[in-house]
């Protein structure tokens, strides 16, 4: 993994240089959107029935307000819907910035 040796709010984007010079810009709306929470992605059981999850929901009025570093792995962003339980590691965020 390769910590960012950036991290700044554009408008409504997140914008991130990573330390090999790459750089990659993420709307809130899709880091909301993608959240690695339980409460947005849901969850599966051993029989791959999906339970709960956000899908379909509208995040386009959301914004980012803060994060903090999770470890030396990955940040918590702090969202205005006040979602804020999702851990996005260093690797996520490098594809979410790829897509």
């Amino acid at each position: 993994m390769i910590p960012p040796s950036d991290m700044q709010l554009i408008g409504n984007e997140l914008a991130i240089v990573w330390q090999d010079g790459t750089e990659s810009y993420i709307s809130a709306q899709l880091l909301r959107a993608r959240s690695p929470s339980a409460s947005v992605s849901g969850e599966k059981d051993i029989f791959g029935t999906q339970y709960g999850g956000e899908s379909g929901k509208d995040y386009s009025d959301v914004a980012i307000e803060s994060w903090q570093p999770v470890g030396a792995y990955a940040f918590r962003f702090h969202f205005s819907d006040g979602h804020n339980t999702g851990i996005y590691s260093y690797d996520l965020l490098r594809k979410l910035g790829e897509s």
